[in-house]
């Protein structure tokens, strides 16, 4: 039995789909039952379960031989922060799968982790990946670069679908690496399966290295609408992220990540990745013409 904590979000969705088509036993953990519902009906065990609630996981992770933790909390704010939901609860889970003799722990991290990074949320996924690092678990970090899902569609395709005026954060200039959750997701089954990825950290992006403005581009090549752009200035992002840390930390913190993306190296080579696991890695614009295709030009949740 596979543990999926997360599986109702992008990368988690892609990982129980994929281990349920491989047969595999999946059990995927959620606070909304409900949400479940479709991979409930493909065959996984669903479960109720909270990262703030030790006892769940106690129970979730009960006769399990991995776990894959595919949940975070950018966004949160109050008992669904970041502290409460990546450092705290993530450090639960570890102890919960450590307790119940679990065999391999898959960690999704973040490309960029690091104690030194200008974002919390990064600095928090570093602190993680060393705490499971030395838990004693068998364990695999995945670091994929910024997912299309959210990057490319969320932020910035949806608009130009809808005929929206798009608004970049800074220049939109600064070239930076974008990743399909489906390959993240295939890398994480990879992992479950191949011996050679244990102990072992696996930096995963797509194959291009696009500024905003390429990514609007692609998506007027795909919907065939010319877009309406407009910025934000890079020092509003700063003034507004200072002012809404305090109400609004999660909103901050998207702030400042954006500030970071344009002023810093955000570019992955896929190569070492490729010469050693031959994964196929999505470009953005067949991306984006099979999820703008599948809801008829339209938008839906991705």
């Amino acid at each position: 039995m596979i543990l999926i904590v997360g599986a109702t979000g992008r990368l988690g969705g892609h990982v129980a789909r994929e281990l349920l088509g491989k047969q595999h036993a999946v059990r995927v953990m959620t606070r909304d039952p409900v949400r479940a519902a479709r991979l409930a009906a493909a065959g996984a065990e669903v479960v109720r379960g909270d990262l703030r609630d030790p006892e769940s996981l106690r129970a979730a992770t009960r006769c399990v031989r991995a776990v894959v933790s595919a949940s975070h909390s950018m966004l949160g704010a109050g008992r669904n922060s970041s502290a409460r939901v990546d450092d705290d609860g993530q450090r639960a889970l570890i102890a919960a799968s450590k307790q119940a003799g679990i065999s391999h722990f898959v960690f999704t991290s973040v490309l960029g982790a690091s104690p030194s990074h200008p974002v919390d949320f990064w600095r928090t996924k570093e602190r993680i990946e060393r705490h499971l690092q030395s838990s004693g678990l068998r364990y695999t970090i995945v670091r994929p670069s910024a997912f299309m899902e959210i990057y490319a569609w969320d932020l910035i395709g949806k608009a130009v679908a809808t005929g929206k005026r798009v608004m970049l954060f800074g220049p939109g200039t600064n070239p930076r690496n974008y990743v399909a959750a489906a390959d993240v997701g295939r890398v994480v089954v990879l992992a479950l399966e191949d011996l050679r990825l244990r102990e072992r950290t696996i930096d995963i992006g797509g194959p291009e290295n696009l500024s905003a403005h390429q990514v609007v581009e692609t998506f007027e090549r795909v919907t065939g609408k010319k877009a309406r752009v407009g910025h934000v200035p890079l020092p509003v992002l700063r003034v507004m992220s200072g002012i809404l840390k305090p109400a609004h930390p999660g909103v901050a913190r998207i702030l400042r990540s954006s500030i970071v993306g344009e002023t810093t190296d955000q570019k992955f080579d896929p190569g070492a990745l490729l010469a050693e696991f031959p994964v196929e890695l999505t470009p953005l614009e067949n991306w984006a013409r099979t999820r703008v295709d599948s809801a008829g030009g339209g938008v839906g949740n991705g």
